[in-house]
């Protein structure tokens, strides 16, 4: 499952407007490469919607099935907010409804990238 946790307005290349649902994904224990020790996280991804400002702000807390996954894309970079590092990294983060898998949506040629967060 995955929750919608807030909506962000964007602009499209035609200079339109939309809004974009904000998803995360459960609750994940990753190992730290640097100390070994356990740190809790969850992943989150961005969702184009036709929804106007008022339906997204009412669905937030909405549960979805499905997951946020990571998927190889071409190289970016990305500005870390808390510290103005600016860092290249070639994944992103999308949703995938229930049941399907990154692979089955990559040869179908269904996985668009998502905005970096």
């Amino acid at each position: 499952m995955v929750t919608v946790i807030d909506f962000a307005e964007r602009t499209n290349s035609k200079g339109e407007n939309f809004f974009a649902l904000v998803i995360q994904g459960g609750l994940e224990m990753v190992k730290s490469q640097n100390t070994g020790k356990y740190y809790a996280t969850a992943k989150k991804a961005s969702v184009v919607s036709t929804f106007d400002e008022k339906t997204c702000k009412g669905l937030i807390g909405t549960q979805i099935p499905g997951s946020v996954r990571r998927v190889e894309c071409e190289t970016y970079n990305y500005t870390i907010k808390d510290t103005g590092e600016i860092v290249h990294l070639n994944h992103t983060y999308v949703y995938l409804p229930e049941g399907e898998t990154v692979e089955e949506n990559v040869f179908a040629g269904e996985v668009i990238t998502q905005d970096k967060f």
